[in-house]
């Protein structure tokens, strides 16, 4: 038998838009007819084409990559002898480029998982090193990335970590090669602080993917998945003390946003390895839930109602109900490379449960009635439920024919309930109101005549000409002006209390803010300081308090310079002056001495003792005189004889009483 022609790479998606329909449609005629003689081949011959010319590795590797991006390209048969011809290579020759990890992850995303699941297994054990060399590769490249964070390249991240998802999802030893050491698993906890909701979404399902995929192996890892799951309590806990939010962490979207807790504990209770300190590691991860998402609602244009006059088309883009809608959108989040309407029919199928269509999606446990359908099936139309068991329509086609309503006579519906309230048969309900009381707009206004005319103002004004005779105009109320103000007036003492309370804090907060003033920055780490604590204690204030304060005084210049001048003495004073009075031993005291001639201190304005005019004129006298002099204990005897028990009293009610009989005295 001759030997079969070599097979061409599949041509890239550049080569294919200078391509016509035509060409294009002979070229997979002929790569499906080669692909079926290949396959036919026995182990032998298949080897020994397979050594002497790579093309059909060549050709199975460019088509499994276009595909994976493309999964319209070529017809069911033409798939089917590629993954034939794809199994057979991995299991008889093991060629290298068919053992890159570009090539598994599109193999894995291509076909499904129970098909690929077996081979991916096989090529672990058998050949583990140029598999380990080629994820090293990719592991390498992606953790420095990952670990810049904001400055890293995202975009790379996140094509890299999509492309990896499906052998992750497909093979468990992928999951386990990057479980190995903490560097991996660091890089996505520090990633997921970027705000970058796409990247985000492949972070959490690359982490879910890695965790369960410990569970699939033979036998389980679960000491390896008790060790993650301390990590990732680890993670929460340090994110939880620092400055952001505790929700807005990689642990609380993965246990909220996937069944990662209640998955793991179900496969741990059926294989018997549910130890008590597996159960601890995954209850310690529940508080990090996060609460009921509620998803913004999408705009959805309204269905016009139906007149009968008929349409030439249907609109594609009809109402969706938001319900559905919303948990479409949530297992989208995982898998985001099936359609709508494929998602819609599993929820059918599984009685809208997300959890359970996200547990047989992975676990490729689907009835064989949705795994024949196309899984990037959009949605049109309206979404109905369909129960279990029902035929999946999913949604109406929008070439059917529009209904007319029904001619058939009907039944009169029910009449509205009616509204009542107190005002019910009212004299305006029964139109007997009386026409010359009722004014629209402002009410005319009577005159001076009228009202006095009318009797039923009467009471009103008998009250008023009482509470006019009770009235006294000579009788002023107590004036208070000047008791705060006065020389001799007293201050309200609560006033005075939290006076010293604030002033006592604001020598603290500003004798702290002139020695360092970074003591009021505003971050976790001077938060948590020994200096900021010990001012908490002294001053009784939050952080916040403490801060505002700060801010407050650097934006007030006025305010710090009043503090400045307030609290800048520290108590050391160079001379301290006399101020003992003095007499002048020959009586020549000046007005700027210390000395008075006349007997005082400082002249006309001092301190000591009244003038000698004041002493002249018979005023009080003097209560520093000598002991035993007449006037002096006369003063002495009067001084407190016109002042009240608070202030100045009598002085300020006798003048109000003089004012009180028109300024005149007697």
């Amino acid at each position: 038998m001759a030997s079969l022609p070599p097979l061409a790479r599949f041509p890239e998606a550049s080569l294919r838009l200078r391509m016509s329909s035509e060409e294009l449609n002979e070229l997979m005629q002929a790569w499906e007819t080669l692909c079926q003689a290949y396959c036919k081949l026995s182990d032998d011959r298949l080897t020994k084409a397979a050594t002497i010319d790579d093309s059909i590795a060549s050709f199975v590797s460019s088509y499994v990559a276009e595909c994976a991006s493309n999964s319209t390209l070529g017809s069911a048969e033409l798939l089917k002898s590629a993954f034939h011809l794809s199994s057979r290579l991995l299991t008889l020759l093991q060629p290298p480029q068919l053992l890159e990890y570009q090539f598994l992850s599109g193999f894995a995303k291509l076909y499904a998982r129970k098909r690929t699941a077996p081979l991916l297994s096989k090529a672990f054990a058998s050949h583990p090193a140029p598999l380990d060399s080629s994820l090293s590769s990719l592991k390498k490249l992606l953790i420095p990335q990952l670990e810049s964070g904001i400055n890293g390249d995202l975009k790379l991240v996140e094509s890299h970590l999509s492309a990896l998802n499906p052998l992750l999802h497909a093979s468990p030893d992928a999951c386990t090669f990057f479980l190995a050491g903490s560097d991996f698993f660091d890089g996505l906890v520090s990633c997921f602080r970027v705000m970058n909701p796409p990247l985000r979404k492949v972070i959490v399902t690359t982490t879910y993917l890695c965790l369960v995929g410990l569970t699939d192996l033979e036998p389980p890892k679960w000491t390896m998945l008790n060790d993650q799951l301390f990590m990732l309590k680890t993670a929460a806990d340090a994110h939880k003390a620092g400055p952001l939010n505790v929700n807005d962490s990689l642990v609380a979207e993965l246990v909220t946003a996937t069944p990662m807790l209640r998955v793991l504990l179900r496969r741990a209770e059926n294989a018997g390895a549910a130890t008590d300190s597996l159960k601890k590691r995954i209850r310690d991860l529940e508080p990090f839930r996060k609460g009921a998402m509620v998803r913004p609602k999408r705009p959805t244009k309204r269905r016009q109602q139906d007149k009968g006059k008929g349409k030439a088309a249907q609109d594609t883009h009809a109402e969706i109900h938001v319900h559905r809608m919303s948990q479409i959108t949530q297992v989208q989040d995982l898998f985001p490379d099936l359609g709508a309407g494929f998602v819609s029919k599993c929820l059918a199928e599984y009685s809208d449960d997300v959890e359970q269509v996200v547990a047989a999606i992975l676990a490729e446990s689907l009835p064989s009635r949705l795994t024949l359908l196309d899984r990037n099936e959009p949605l049109y139309g309206f979404l109905y439920f369909i129960p279990s068991g029902a035929p999946l329509t999913g949604c109406r086609s929008t070439h059917e024919a529009p209904t007319h309503p029904s001619m058939a006579p009907r039944s009169t519906p029910p009449l509205p309930p009616t509204r009542k309230n107190l005002y019910d048969d009212d004299e305006f309900d029964r139109l007997t109101a009386d026409a010359s009381k009722i004014s629209f707009g402002k009410k005319p206004a009577k005159t001076a005549d009228e009202i006095l005319k009318d009797g039923s103002t009467e009471p009103n004004k008998a009250a008023i000409l009482s509470a006019l005779a009770s009235f006294d105009s000579d009788d002023d109320e107590r004036d208070d002006t000047y008791d705060a103000t006065d020389v001799g007036g007293t201050m309200d003492s609560a006033n005075q209390e939290a006076d010293a309370v604030n002033d006592s804090n604001e020598e603290i907060l500003f004798r702290a803010y002139m020695m360092d003033e970074k003591l009021f920055a505003r971050d976790a780490a001077t938060r948590r300081g020994v200096s900021r604590t010990k001012l908490r204690q002294e001053t009784g204030m939050t952080d916040e308090a403490i801060e505002g304060w700060a801010l407050m005084l650097s934006r007030n210049p006025l305010q710090r310079t009043r503090l400045d001048s307030k609290y800048a003495f520290g108590g050391q004073q160079a001379q301290l002056e006399r101020t003992a009075w003095r007499d002048s031993p020959a009586g020549s005291g000046t007005e700027e001495s210390d000395f008075d001639a006349n007997g005082g201190r400082g002249g006309r304005g001092g301190r000591g003792g009244r003038s000698g005019r004041a002493r002249a004129r018979g005023r009080g006298g003097n209560v520093a005189g000598p002991t035993g002099d007449k006037e002096t204990e006369s003063a002495r005897r009067n001084k407190e004889a016109h002042k009240g028990s608070r202030a100045n009293h009598n002085r300020r009610d006798a003048r109000a009483k003089k004012m009180s009989r028109g300024g005149f005295a007697g």
